[in-house]
């Protein structure tokens, strides 16, 4: 979160708009509405499954054209090269959040995008041993945001959290091949489950921006969510996993699962969180690496139990 305030910080001052997508990390929705509007800087959310949407969003103060895709928890896709047209016609500047996608799966910097922010606690550490950030932008941005706003916020990595950034890039891209194959066979599964709603991953055919996912992204990711029934399904199904460790995170090694509407998103309004896309039977699951027939078999097991 500190990448996103951070670079977010970097460009805004009172007075100014900042467009953001429906769907998104709450921490970021908090940071916006908490902390931006407070100060006088303004936000509007748009479903940014339609970079129309952004146009349309549009104001004469409007700065910054944010985005995030896929989007935490319901992988809803944005078009990044069509929104950097837009921003680049009016000249603004686009941030997108990649931690999903990491640079693996997706490189917005070559698709014109001005800053990437990562949380780097998730895959570019990939353990779930640390917590820290990343942005990626142009030198001059990187001395501002350094200069003007973390020496000031104090939003410091330490020597021993940097080393194990480091540490994990360098097996990053071997994890996301296996993250990838696991994810897309067990969205697979889970597609195929009579008690499983809908789920959203967009390395499967059925997702509406599979096209789009296939012409963007260089892999389809480790993270997917499904929908049961209701609450009280979701809440059976992660009170009995065994493999699968009950957490708020994703990214790591080992697979992680939440719900969503009692977890991650639990400060926010059940009218917000449903605009947002997390109904009350969402359940995320961040698949990790270890054999997909023993993460297929928890989930199954799970599954009878809810």
């Amino acid at each position: 979160m500190a990448a996103i305030s951070t670079a977010l910080l970097s460009i805004v001052k009172p007075g100014d708009h900042i467009i953001a997508p429906q769907s998104i990390y709450a921490t970021a929705f908090q940071f916006m509405d908490q902390f931006l509007k407070p100060f006088g800087i303004a936000v509007s959310y748009v479903d940014a499954a339609d970079p129309g949407n952004y146009l349309r969003a549009l104001r004469p103060t409007t700065k910054v054209l944010y985005l995030e895709s896929p989007s935490n928890p319901t992988l809803v896709l944005t078009d990044v090269a069509q929104v950097v047209a837009i921003a680049r016609k009016h000249g603004l500047t686009t941030v997108i959040d990649n931690t999903i996608a990491t640079p693996i799966n997706q490189r917005p910097l070559l698709a014109g995008v001005d800053v990437v922010v990562h949380s780097a606690t998730k895959y570019l550490a990939g353990h779930a041993d640390l917590m820290g950030g990343v942005i990626v932008a142009s030198e001059p941005f990187i001395q501002a945001a350094r200069w003007q706003v973390t020496k000031v916020l104090g939003g410091i990595v330490s020597p021993d959290v940097a080393w194990l950034v480091l540490r994990g890039l360098k097996t990053l891209a071997l994890r996301m091949e296996g993250h990838n194959r696991n994810a897309r066979a067990v969205a697979a599964f889970l597609e195929s489950h009579p008690k499983v709603q809908a789920v959203h991953y967009p390395g499967l055919p059925c997702h509406p921006q599979h096209e789009l996912a296939q012409r963007q992204m260089q892999g389809s990711g480790g993270l997917l969510s499904f929908e049961l029934g209701g609450f009280d399904e979701a809440r059976r199904l992660v009170n009995a996993v065994r493999l699968c460790s009950l957490s708020v995170s994703f990214g790591d090694v080992a697979t992680l699962i939440q719900h969503s509407a009692s977890m991650t998103y639990a400060s926010m309004s059940r009218e917000r969180r449903l605009t947002a896309g997390v109904h009350d039977g969402l359940i995320r699951l961040s698949v990790g690496i270890e054999s997909v027939d023993d993460i297929i078999a928890d989930l199954d097991s799970a599954l009878r139990a809810a």
